[in-house]
Formats: structure tokens, sequence, C-alpha cells
């Protein structure tokens, strides 16, 4: 029986990918390097986004230039409302909390996750918030779900991982958790990865009654693409 679910943030809760690739292009154009499709591409679910734009800079920027200049940016467009909540996102963790501990696994920086918790009304409903700067390895590693669970204190055997990137999805499988899959726009997830979810569900809003179903004692059969 599961007894915990670890949400991802970024395109899982609330419509942040643009936001990220706007505040990330727009560093790389100042260090003289225009944004392409590709790097809009290699940022999604790339735990080591810093580094990878720090890469495009040719040397004129360290990761931590990266971190702290877009965060700023990031944090300023959740303030000023442009960072919603995805459709159902809200709904699925008050679901989730109704049967165990919830918790946060997320490559974004600590300063930008917390705003976006306080805009949802989440802050104190999570019993764990786990973020880029407090992992040596990022996803596809196990490591933040991993200490997710340690933190809140149940096996990842009995926690259940809700996802909508490949990285993200393998990360949460390697740390030995169920993973309930919300892949970003109805992307085809890779054949390495496309079996690997327990179960699929095309949006965040769909993933509600499968999340139901996972959370509960005795799930029974389980289908994909959000129907039960």
């Amino acid at each position: 029986m599961t007894r915990a679910t670890i949400f991802d943030l970024d395109d899982t809760l609330v419509d942040s990918a643009g936001t990220w690739v706007r505040v990330c292009a727009a560093f790389a154009a100042r260090h003289g390097h225009p944004w392409r499709a590709e790097d809009t591409a290699a940022l999604h679910g790339n735990g080591r986004w810093a580094a990878y734009v720090a890469g495009l800079c040719d040397g004129a920027a360290e990761p931590s230039e990266v971190v702290e200049a877009c965060t700023d940016a990031a944090t300023g467009e959740v303030a000023a409302g442009r960072v919603p909540a995805l459709p159902g996102a809200v709904d699925l963790v008050l679901e989730a909390g109704r049967h165990g501990p919830v918790g946060l696994a997320t490559a974004s920086p600590r300063r930008f996750v917390l705003a976006v918790l306080d805009g949802l009304g989440l802050s104190g409903r999570l019993s764990a918030v786990v973020c880029g700067e407090d992992v040596a390895r990022a996803k596809p590693a196990p490591d933040p779900y991993l200490r997710a669970a340690a933190a809140i204190g149940v096996p990842p055997s009995r926690c259940l991982a809700v996802e909508d990137s490949p990285n993200g999805i393998r990360s949460a499988t390697a740390a030995g958790m169920r993973v309930l899959a919300v892949p970003r726009g109805g992307m085809t997830l890779p054949p390495d990865v496309a079996h690997l979810p327990a179960a699929q569900a095309p949006t965040t809003a769909a993933a509600l009654p499968l999340l139901t179903r996972l959370l509960a004692p005795h799930p029974g059969p389980l289908v994909h693409e959000g129907t039960v």
C-alpha cells in the first residue's frame, strides 16, 4: 500500500516551463548566445539546467550566476501572477494529502519554489520540499526522491511520484517508487521510459482518478491515458 505522494513541480503542478525558458534565454542573450529550439528542449526536466545555460555562455558566466539571475527573474514572474497552477493541480495535491503525507522533489531553486507554493496556498501542506540546491545529483539520479522520502519518513517503495518529464520518471523509478506520469502537453515518452510508469494521464486534471486509485489500499488493475 502506498503511504506518501511526492510531486514534481515544474509542468506537473504549475505552468512554468515557459517561464524558465524565457529567463534562461534572456540570460544567454545578455552573454552573447542566441537561444535555439534545441536549447528549449535541453532545458526540459534538466536538473543541471544552470550548468547547461552557463555552458552556452562560453565561460562568461558561472552556474551560480545563472541560478541567481534566473531565480530573481522567475520569482518576479511568480509575483506578477504569470506562473499559474495547471488545471486540477491543487486538487491533486489535496487528494494526495487525504491518503498520507505529501512531498515535493524539484530541480528548481528554493526561493522560486517557496514563492510558487505560497501562491498556490500549499505552503503548509507539504511534509518535505527538496529543491535543486539540496542534492548533489539531480534528476535523473534518484537523489531528489530518496531525500524527499527520507524527510517524510516513508520507504521509497511506499511512495508514489507524480512526474511530467522523462528524467523525472527515471529518477523516481531509480529511487524505487511507483510513478504516475503526466507528460507535458501529452508528449510521447521515449521508448526507454514509456513502460516505467504505473499509470499515465494526458493532463494533470485527468490524473485525479488515477491518483486516487493508486493511493487506495488495494489499487486493482490500472490503465493509462487517464481512464479508470
